[in-house]
């Protein structure tokens, strides 16, 4: 996974470390973004630096250096009290932040608090509100695009109804084992199920193969989220805890299905409030290809999602698509057929495949390109 600040807009400052080197190199803040920095302890830099034409996005600092950077021409965007999220946040989640106070109950964590106001606030229709979720969502797509420059993503679809302790579970997580170990950056919705699988395969990746064997079997113990998150989670954290230095994955899951929880494997979470950014934007990403494990109706969605560019080349060049296990694809969901149909005779034709078995999935896409 390529450093985060080696990429980002040389004019963003989204730590502290970077606005202390900033202000040290250059002598000027002049035309900088600073976003979501805590500025509180900065206020004699802030008073001897120019500002001009900076923006600053939801910094905590005194009055004081607000009204001088004021002053300089900066324009400030003040931190929103009493907020669950930050909606100016410069770096994607990690699942210790998203899952902070899990000891106390899932109900306590910052993801489940940030749900409960969305669904508090979409109940209001609040136009301050869907503002705040709109600048959320884009600077947590900013972030995203930041962290993904130059990388080959695969992405991993799938249901989340694909419980620890079987099979198609244990097959999931060495695809995404295989994947990262092949150099891709593996990236999911993010939730539990397929998705948790794949990032947990890659979580799996720098360790002997035995580490995989013992994960899963420490996870078997509490299959699904239902009926408790807190036990679901926690197992995962063990895990983490247990093998801490696992490959880098991306999550992408989303609030608008809030009764399902993001998994803690993704060492990356670009969580979004809508669900059709998500969505757009983990395919979008997905630059080297996507493989679809069996799911039911949302994984029938991205499949379409995913086939309409490739169908009207509208990122370039179509992307590889590997659906795996026929019996469902073809009978069960009948997805591959108009899947086959639609990619008649034209570029995206050479790029999809149907396999019987997970293990097939990576050797396919190398195939098709990915």
């Amino acid at each position: 996974m390529p450093a985060h600040a080696a990429h980002h807009d040389d004019r963003e400052i989204e730590t502290l470390q970077e606005f202390d080197a900033t202000v040290s190199a250059r002598g000027t803040l002049a035309g900088f973004r600073i976003q979501a920095v805590d500025l509180t302890d900065r206020t004699r830099e802030l008073l001897s630096t120019d500002t001009k034409g900076a923006i600053f996005l939801g910094c905590p600092m005194r009055e004081n250096a607000a009204a001088k950077i004021r002053a300089d021409g900066a324009m400030v965007f003040p931190p929103v009290p009493d907020l669950p999220f930050d909606p100016y946040r410069g770096l994607l989640y990690t699942p210790d932040e998203l899952f902070a106070h899990l000891d106390k109950g899932y109900e306590h964590t910052p993801d489940a608090l940030t749900y409960a106001w969305f669904q508090q606030t979409k109940a209001d229709g609040d136009i301050l509100a869907s503002m705040l979720r709109s600048v959320h969502d884009d600077a947590v797509s900013d972030a995203l695009d930041e962290l993904l420059r130059g990388t080959r993503v695969v992405g991993v679809m799938g249901g989340h109804a694909m419980a620890r302790g079987t099979d198609a579970y244990a097959g999931a997580a060495r695809l995404g084992r295989e994947l990262t170990r092949a150099g891709f950056t593996v990236a999911t919705g993010g939730g539990p199920g397929a998705m948790e699988a794949a990032n947990l395969g890659a979580h799996a990746a720098p360790y002997g193969d035995e580490m995989l064997t013992e994960a899963l079997e420490l996870l078997a113990k509490d299959p699904k989220f239902t009926p408790s998150i807190t036990a679901w989670a926690k197992a995962a954290f063990e895990v983490r805890t247990r093998w801490p230095k696992g490959g880098g994955s991306i999550g992408i899951p989303t609030w608008f299905y809030g009764h399902e929880p993001p998994n803690p494997f993704a060492a990356h979470i670009a969580k979004y409030f809508a669900n059709a950014t998500r969505e757009d934007g983990l395919l979008a990403r997905a630059n080297a290809g996507v493989v679809f494990l069996p799911g039911a109706a949302g994984t029938v969605q991205e499949i379409f999602d995913n086939a309409t560019p490739n169908y009207y080349e509208s990122r370039g060049e179509p992307t590889p698509m590997v659906l795996v296990n026929r019996e469902h694809w073809t009978e069960k969901l009948p997805t591959w057929p108009l899947l086959q149909s639609l990619a008649r005779e034209r570029s995206m034709e050479s790029r999809i495949a149907l396999v019987d078995r997970i293990e097939e999935a990576p050797e396919a896409l190398k195939r098709l390109g990915g």
